[in-house]
């Protein structure tokens, strides 16, 4: 398939900047692949469309406030420090996005607040840099500062400027392990009630940890999809989660339900010769389009995605391209919310 498969006009659909209250409040629009039937419901209904064999995989992973807006040194001009990843923690040494690029440079010191400050120490792209934090403290300390002055990095298409309150909305209930700036939104619909619907009814949730980067934004743009490159991303699947993962795939009686996209890179990338999960940690560029055999996989919560992402291409390869693109036509006539604060797609 091609990138201009994947098109399709955003411009009257509505694309919500906060989610709604309560969170599983939200639509959901069930997909059967078997029959090709389309139903519509609330998030709350999810457990109706689930039997007790299953089980569902999250992601735990944590947003953090990566934006920070300080000076450069000497000339006070005002920048603005994207964090991506944190490089090696002994030494305090991030990847981050800065602006404007073009005045930042090795050896340049920028101040964010009273007690802390960086060093630049590396190019690495056009606006990539390495710098290295100058606290004097643990890392621990460090991680509370920048909680405290930073703010939420936003999807690029909500324009709104991030508040106070995000840190709290643009995350998920399951949100443990800290190391994303991205949210895994299929698990935004969650709730701790829902939760305990879900395991008062037998299904079991286990979860997956996978860092989700600003890569996840990034355009594809290859006409042709076996050109395209993923941006690596950390992920960490536990013993207990995989062998709930094998062990459901043995009971035929039962399906691996996978909430986003996350949870379907990391759990497809583990899967071993034998056709099961293997436990472990370490980095996935896993891209998954039209066509592709799922391994694990037999169920996708998933939100509704922009055109012609990677998020996108990925729905299509498990439901079905013309069916998927159905449920899009549909999900517009009856006003379904698209994107990170959207509302939900079930597909089984």
């Amino acid at each position: 398939m091609k990138l201009t498969d994947f098109r399709y006009d955003l411009e009257s659909i509505i694309v919500p900047d906060v989610p709604v209250t309560p969170r599983d409040a939200s639509k959901l629009m069930v997909l059967n692949r078997k029959d090709q039937s389309i139903k519509h419901a609330k998030f709350s209904d999810l457990p109706k469309y689930l039997s007790p064999e299953d089980m569902i995989v999250f992601n735990n992973t944590k947003v953090f406030p990566a934006r920070l807006n300080g000076t450069k040194e000497k000339t006070e001009a005002d920048i603005e420090v994207f964090l991506l990843r944190e490089l090696m923690p002994e030494n305090k040494l991030w990847d981050v996005l800065v602006e404007p690029a073009r005045k930042i440079r090795i050896g340049n010191k920028l101040y964010f607040c009273e007690d802390l400050m960086a060093e630049v120490v590396d190019n690495t792209t056009s606006r990539g840099r390495t710098i290295r934090f100058l606290f004097n403290g643990p890392n621990e300390e460090l991680y509370e500062k920048l909680d405290e002055i930073g703010a939420m990095p936003l999807p690029p298409y909500i324009e709104r400027e991030p508040v106070e309150e995000d840190k709290e909305r643009y995350q998920t209930i399951f949100a443990t392990e800290r190391g994303a700036v991205a949210a895994p939104t299929a698990a935004m619909h969650f709730t701790p009630k829902l939760v305990k619907s879900i395991e008062k009814k037998g299904i079991e949730m286990h979860p997956i940890t996978l860092h989700i980067g600003w890569g996840t934004y990034r355009q594809v743009e290859v006409e042709d999809l076996t050109k395209h490159r993923m941006d690596s991303e950390n992920y960490f699947i536990s013993k207990e989660t995989s062998a709930a993962v094998n062990d459901t795939k043995r009971n035929r009686e039962g399906r691996v339900i996978a909430c986003g996209s996350t949870v379907v890179r990391t759990i497809e990338t583990s899967v071993m010769a034998s056709g099961m999960s293997k436990p472990g940690t370490g980095w996935t560029d896993k891209f998954i389009y039209p066509p592709y055999e799922f391994k694990l996989t037999e169920g996708l919560i998933t939100n509704f995605h922009a055109p012609e992402s990677t998020l996108l291409m990925m729905s299509a390869a498990f439901a079905g391209y013309d069916f998927l693109m159905e449920a899009y036509e549909e999900a517009k006539k009856k006003d379904y919310r698209f994107l990170s604060f959207g509302d939900a797609m079930l597909i089984l």
